[in-house]
């Protein structure tokens, strides 16, 4: 659908539910989700940072006067209200300055993975109907002929450098092109119900399905978790190591900093261990956002003259950080790192631990603003200890999968998000994740949790990483396969799988164990960071059990 979609998509929450009750949220009816970072203006902010990293820094007022050029330069294309733009942006001014033009416009971004293949930019294009694309000029070479074919695209915008792009229709290059447009520009008169951005999901069953976010949805997780967790001041600065295409990162790097007038630093490229400390030396962050296997890849990186004085909070996100990591990260920080859990449905974090209250491997307790419930299969609520299926309440929540009516029903069900994760809840309120309900596996006749074998494994002394997946046996039985990243080089790998499966059937009930163990020099990841598990259950379906292969070393 391109052209105008200016009436509300779908029935929000209710305005009077507790979690909003709570945080003593509203907006406006007639809200434009740019004044998160135009209010900066009214506060007093424009002469403070807003962002500086490796592609340049901005103050609130410079990045206002950006974004403003942006906003006008892609109306002068011609663009409707309601209309989707394609995001392949690393993290750079840019990124911030088109966003929020484009929002203030009321045109809506769809931030995509920067390793968007070609096949799937053509999805994208045809299921979001977007005529235009913001693109980096190091990812420009992604929009190949392929790409675009059979698709609406029209125009090209091309951000930090020039690119040859001469099949690419109608080619901007945002350097030079903005300077042409006023930088100022009135938001568009949006309801708080409009589509404001959309994200993709990555795809694990079928196509990836494009979640809606609303205008309504961005302060809302400023006001509850960024509010009443990480509690930013202006004289903080945000380093999120996890990109803004990622709903976590887009929170870290832009919702989070701009509504408290704080500084985000946006590094581009793929992260290493001696950037990510470089850029903690230089721009002196004192909040750091990461993931799992992030802080696994820092804390083992022996890295000499690390200094991360300058850090007061330490996040993670994603999945459950092992013991061993926590306290190698705390060895190398003097910092706890706090755990939380969220997901591009309800845009953020709805359970989080906090600096005062954590528990080791949970996913923490409910972040106000936001209700909870356990359920079983049935949907009755359960108690604490019982195991169930998480349900969450709250004003962030998306409506809908574009153009996916079946999936929405399936997850949007009334005004609560049924998650698909399953947790358990202790007497203080923590919850502790114990995996998908699309993951169970019969293992000798008995249910395994992939997850559960998975975390045991972590806990050894000789492992950096792991992932645990199924495995089918020629003769159709089911059983577990361990991908395993050593900290040191594996050449025979029968003594340490021996290891292995000594130590998990001292913890857990022998059927957990997995048969096979493959040792691999590095575990595949998402653009996200998390470990790719597709790519390793994709693996494991090409693979058939041969004698003697229950362990190997593999590249």
């Amino acid at each position: 659908m391109t052209g105008a979609f200016p009436h509300p998509v779908v029935d929000r929450v209710p305005d009077d539910t507790a979690g909003s009750r709570e945080i003593g949220f509203s907006v406006p009816q007639r809200y434009n989700a740019s004044a998160i970072l135009f209010d900066n203006l009214e506060r007093g902010n424009a002469n403070r940072t807003a962002v500086a990293g490796s592609e340049g820094t901005l103050s609130y007022g410079e990045l206002c006067r950006l974004a403003n050029r942006a906003g006008n330069a892609l109306l002068s294309l011609g663009l409707k209200r309601g209309e989707r733009i394609l995001f392949l942006l690393d993290d750079t001014p840019s990124n911030p300055a088109f966003f929020f033009g484009a929002v203030r416009a009321g045109l809506v971004p769809v931030l995509l993975n920067t390793l968007a293949s070609p096949d799937l930019l053509q999805f994208y294009l045809v299921d979001a109907a977007a005529r235009t694309i913001v693109v980096d000029a190091a990812n420009a070479g992604q929009l190949t002929p392929e790409a675009v074919r059979d698709t609406p695209f029209e125009s090209v915008i091309i951000t930090n450098g020039q690119a040859t792009a001469g099949h690419l229709g109608r080619v901007f290059h945002a350097d030079t092109w903005l300077t042409d447009f006023s930088d100022v520009l009135e938001p568009a008169d949006t309801d708080r119900n409009d589509m404001a951005l959309w994200m993709y999901s990555s795809g694990s069953t079928g196509r990836p399905k494009g979640i809606v976010h609303l205008h309504h949805d961005l302060p809302y997780v400023a006001a509850s978790y960024g509010k009443h967790v990480l509690q930013l001041r202006a004289g903080d600065i945000c380093y999120s190591v996890p990109k803004i295409f990622f709903s976590y990162g887009f929170g870290n790097s832009l919702l989070f900093p701009f509504s408290a007038g704080a500084t985000s630093v946006l590094c581009s490229g793929r992260p290493r261990p001696d950037q990510i400390f470089s850029a903690i030396a230089k721009y002196r962050p004192t909040v750091f956002f990461g993931l799992p296997t992030l802080y696994t890849m820092l804390a083992k990186a022996h890295i000499d003259g690390v200094d991360l004085s300058s850090l007061r909070l330490c996040v993670s996100a994603a999945e459950i950080l092992s013991h061993e990591i926590s306290d190698a990260w705390k060895q190398l920080s003097g910092l706890d790192i706090v755990e939380c859990f969220g997901s591009t449905e309800m845009l953020n974090v709805y359970l989080s631990n906090s600096e005062d209250e954590k528990r080791a491997g949970s996913a923490g307790r409910r972040v106000p603003g936001y209700e909870i419930k356990l359920c079983d299969p049935d949907g009755r609520e359960i108690s604490d200890g019982e195991e169930g299926v998480l349900w969450i309440r709250g004003h962030s929540s998306a409506p809908m999968y574009w153009n996916r009516p079946e999936q929405t029903a399936e997850t949007m069900r009334g005004d609560w998000v049924y998650t698909s994760d399953r947790f358990t809840r202790d007497p203080n309120g923590f919850y502790f994740f114990r995996g998908r309900t699309d993951e169970l596996i019969k293992v000798s006749g008995q249910w395994v949790y992939p997850l559960e074998v998975e975390l045991c494994l972590a806990e050894h002394k000789a492992i950096r990483e792991v992932a645990v997946v199924g495995f089918q046996l020629p003769d159709k039985r089911m059983t577990l396969k361990a991908y395993v990243v050593t900290n040191e080089p594996v050449s025979d790998a029968q003594p340490i799988t021996q290891q292995l499966r000594d130590f998990v059937m001292q913890t857990l009930l022998p059927h957990k164990c997995p048969r096979l163990f493959e040792y691999v020099g590095e575990l595949p990841k998402t653009g996200t960071g998390k470990i790719d598990r597709q790519t390793l259950k994709a693996h494991a379906i090409g693979q058939s059990e041969t004698s003697g292969a229950d362990a190997r070393v593999t590249a």
